[in-house]
């Protein structure tokens, strides 16, 4: 069976603001608007397109990506550059810090409509956990 996510769409108040945070953060670039559409693409293929619909519309959605080492390096200090609140855990409970699950290291974030985003360098049950 070859079955693969293509793209999913993300809420957003502002999808032009959002899809640039994320771009920005990730340093990936943003796609040409599409219909309504604002659309940024993973090495994997796998497309996020941005859609504005009402602030109260908009349920929290989690977000995960995975990063080699170096590239972890350069979007925690994106992160830390922008002042952004970052944190080791999904509860936000542990502030100012960074995980080391799996023997790799992790990081939560949320964008501007408020979803929650990680990056991790190792998945989940690939290694050893702290």
């Amino acid at each position: 069976m070859s079955v693969e996510l293509n793209h999913t769409i993300i809420h957003s108040r502002d999808s032009r603001e959002s899809a640039d945070f994320l771009a920005h953060i990730l340093d990936v670039e943003v796609g040409a608007e599409w219909g309504p559409f604002i659309p940024i693409e993973l090495s994997n293929g796998v497309t996020l397109d941005f859609a504005a619909i009402p602030a109260e519309s908009i349920v929290s959605q989690h977000y995960a990506f995975l990063v080699t080492e170096e590239e972890f390096d350069g979007i925690f200090r994106r992160i830390q550059d922008a002042g952004i609140t970052y944190y080791a855990d999904p509860h936000r409970k542990q502030p100012g810090e960074i995980n080391h699950h799996d023997g790799g290291r992790g990081v939560y974030f949320a964008d501007p409509a408020g979803h929650g985003m990680e990056v991790i360098t190792r998945p989940y049950g690939s290694g050893a956990s702290e």
